[in-house]
């Protein structure tokens, strides 16, 4: 499979275009610039980035970095739904520095109808084995597996981020 993080620009787009961003079997939008909107429009950012058609998992959704920085400022609450709304799914980040997002949203998250991604924020192969923090993240937030998209065999996911494609909620999003 074929993935990218792609940023999420300040207006809520992602910096791809539409027909690099086509090309890969799932993208994760994140935020690495301009952490200090406001509320509203930091809630405002995602929901964008959320109703974007090629937008597979949101990444770091808070923003925190444990013991460097507070996550910016965002309504949880409506940020989740929205993501069950458009089957887009929520990562829990292993990173130690991150763990975001935090347990205490993942039964929110579920109930709300979300799924779930664990991944490692790595940016070598010895920070892959951040993994772990992850899983012990969705344990200790109740997360079953059967709700962790990389938890599933690989044909169901293939299958999955197929139909999350051609999803009549992100055709409908994206004619606006």
């Amino acid at each position: 499979m074929k993935g990218i993080e792609s940023d999420i620009l300040t207006d809520g787009s992602l910096d791809y275009a539409d027909d690099v961003l086509a090309t890969f079997d799932f993208v994760v939008a994140s935020i690495h610039s301009g952490f200090k909107k406001d509320r509203k429009a930091q809630t405002e950012r995602l929901l964008r980035v959320i109703a974007n058609r090629y937008t597979t998992i949101i990444g770091h959704m808070t923003g925190r970095q444990l013991q460097r920085r507070p996550g910016y400022d965002v309504d949880v609450e409506k940020l989740l739904r929205a993501c069950a709304k458009h089957d887009v799914v929520v990562e829990i980040n292993a990173h130690p520095w991150r763990l975001d997002l935090d347990w205490r949203w993942h039964q929110a998250a579920l109930e709300f109808g979300c799924m779930m991604s664990i991944d490692p924020d790595a940016h070598s192969i010895r920070e892959l084995d951040h993994m772990h923090w992850g899983v012990e993240m969705a344990r200790k937030g109740g997360v079953p597996p059967d709700r962790v998209l990389n938890a599933m065999p690989i044909g169901e996911l293939t299958r999955y981020l197929k139909q999350k494609r051609r999803s009549p909620v992100h055709a409908a999003c994206n004619a606006d």
